[in-house]
């Protein structure tokens, strides 16, 4: 199947706009029409009803979605695998979860690539849904998170715990004291938010809900307010006396998880790979 069909459905799917898609893709809106056709041709079926300023897809359509973001993440990892450099003998490819990366794996990806001589990663952010599908298509190596996906026969390895605090811009506050200070929730994913339901109602009604706690820190340094982020992320920033620990509020405890397939025709690299993370992370 031609990528380039499949290139132009999905951005028609995002934009919504024949016009907008055309733009995006550096094409004439003819052209785009055409391919989207062509595409429909091929399949039998029609993809999106047409109607002027409304172009939605069809059911065909929403189910063509997972099929061409797969065939295209399949065509782009056979290009890279087969490119390789000549001291390179295979690729992985890491599915990692928003907050695990900005919590901790950002500092430790040079040791990573460091550590795996001979190896070609590829590194991904994408949501907890993506990993499972994507683990499920062969398409992804390893994925990181902080809720442990869910799939017959694969492994889960325990690699770390992230300690987040409550922290606000304002000092010797306590929970009770937030009731006007702007909260940011971040993501921590469903162990975090069925806690924080349960043990935090005082807190106030968010201003920002974020998958992103690099988003919610740089707002509160910007803007105020108060948020639960990474010990680590926050440390400097306590130390330098611009942020501060709420106080009375304890830590709130979240462990990353690899997942991986046993049967994997890259276990052993799969395998050095999480021995690095692991050694990089409780060093």
């Amino acid at each position: 199947m031609d990528t380039d069909l499949l290139k132009t459905f999905l951005e028609v799917y995002r934009t919504r706009h024949f016009g907008k898609a055309a733009d995006n893709l550096f094409l004439t809106r003819s052209a785009v029409s055409f391919r989207v056709k062509q595409l429909e041709t091929l399949l039998g079926v029609s993809l999106f009803d047409r109607e002027r300023n409304n172009i939605q897809p069809t059911p065909a359509g929403e189910r063509m979605l997972e099929h061409a973001n797969a065939v295209l993440t399949a065509v782009e990892r056979a290009k890279q695998d087969v490119s390789l450099s000549s001291s390179q003998s295979v690729q992985l490819t890491l599915g990692i979860g928003h907050n695990v990366w900005d919590s901790y794996l950002n500092n430790f990806i040079q040791p990573l690539c460091s550590g795996l001589q001979d190896v070609s990663l590829r590194t991904d952010v994408v949501t907890t849904a993506v990993m499972s599908k994507q683990l499920s298509e062969r398409t992804l190596d390893i994925a990181l998170s902080f809720d442990p996906l869910r799939i017959d026969d694969i492994e889960i390895t325990k690699l770390n715990r992230v300690n987040l605090i409550l922290v606000s811009n304002q000092p010797d506050q306590l929970l009770e004291d937030l009731e006007q200070t702007p909260y940011i929730k971040v993501d921590w994913g469903t162990a975090f938010n069925i806690m924080h339901a349960q043990e935090l109602t005082r807190l106030p009604m968010p201003v920002l809900h974020t998958s992103s706690a690099q988003i919610a820190y740089e707002f509160i340094i910007k803007n105020g307010g108060c948020a639960f982020l990474p010990e680590s992320m926050v440390a400097k920033k306590i130390e330098e006396g611009q942020l501060f620990v709420v106080a009375g509020v304890n830590p709130m405890r979240r462990h990353i998880y690899a997942a991986h397939w046993a049967k994997s025709e890259r276990i052993e690299e799969i395998e050095q790979a999480l021995i690095l993370l692991t050694h990089q992370i409780y060093r």
